[in-house]
């Protein structure tokens, strides 16, 4: 439930759609009071903000009621997916003895849409062969899975699937990174809590999982560094330039800070809240070009 209005979407790359879901990520996950929520949510029991529309009731207060977690959360197209063509139009309300079926079907379509997400991404970079091949089966064999019955589908094993996928997706971003003429660090999965960063060279660097909340990264060239699930919850890109970053999505912005000198890719939009943010002056890593600012929306 982004609160962001993203850019157009490219040809293929999932999307999605709230007005056609029936609030799934409302009612499905659980959730517990904490920074990101304002209270507990057990799993299978709608939000107390939910409209009977299945659209959220205080969607454009979210931050200020203390839900900074739901204006990040994207399921890819799941939602829509699952409402209107596993359950074909079945909403839960209407058919509860179906509503917990319906919600753990969810759970295997979300990360299997987000898989396709990456996917396209991947395709788009255009790596060197035989990779176009590998990364077209998988794509192909992903989207078989998602108009998959909800048997076929709560029978998989999506987190080993999961894995076999993200080798592919690591393999890709590792090639792709090579061509700024040697690779960055590796920080796969590196717990950067909070850290100093302005100085530090990422352009090209491994960042897939990475733990960068609250990092400071004012100023840094992050252009081809793989950012696949890097968590940048409150993370200072102000002036950062991400123009060229792989596999950046919307929600990881939108979980940021920034500013309208932060570079971002033509696909991605600048966050409404990042306006709200002072500007201050960046110290860039040494050799660093200042970002390119992406046009507004």
């Amino acid at each position: 439930m982004s609160e962001t209005a993203q850019a157009p979407s490219p040809a293929g790359e999932p999307r999605a759609d709230c007005a056609r879901c029936f609030g799934l990520c409302c009612v499905a996950p659980a959730f517990a009071a904490s920074a990101d929520f304002a209270v507990d949510k057990p799993a299978g029991q709608p939000c107390r903000h939910l409209a009977s529309d299945f659209r959220c009731g205080i969607h454009t207060q979210l931050r200020e009621r203390g839900f900074p977690g739901c204006t990040v959360f994207d399921c890819f197209g799941a939602g829509q997916q699952v409402s209107r063509v596993t359950f074909g139009g079945r909403d839960w309300r209407q058919a509860p003895e179906t509503a917990a079926r319906m919600f753990d079907t969810f759970a295997v379509m979300r990360p299997l849409y987000e898989l396709l997400w990456y996917l396209t991404q991947a395709v788009a970079l255009r790596p060197p062969r035989p990779l176009p091949d590998e990364l077209a089966a998988a794509l192909a064999e992903t989207t078989r899975l998602t108009n998959a019955d909800p048997e076929t589908l709560l029978g998989l094993d999506v987190d080993a699937y999961r894995g076999r996928v993200n080798a592919l997706l690591s393999r890709t971003g590792d090639l792709v990174r090579g061509r700024a003429g040697r690779p960055g660090p590796d920080h796969r999965g590196a717990r950067l809590f909070g850290a100093d960063l302005r100085r530090a060279d990422l352009r090209a660097a491994n960042l897939r999982g990475a733990l960068l909340i609250g990092a400071d990264l004012r100023g840094v060239d992050l252009r081809l560094a793989d950012l696949t699930g890097a968590d940048l919850r409150g993370a200072d890109l102000r002036g950062a330039d991400l123009s060229g970053s792989l596999f950046l999505h919307q929600s990881q912005l939108d979980a940021a800070r920034g500013d309208r000198h932060t570079g971002l890719p033509a696909t991605l939009v600048r966050p409404a809240h990042w306006s709200a943010l002072p500007l201050t002056p960046v110290r860039r890593a040494p050799g660093a070009r200042p970002a390119r600012t992406a046009r507004r929306r």
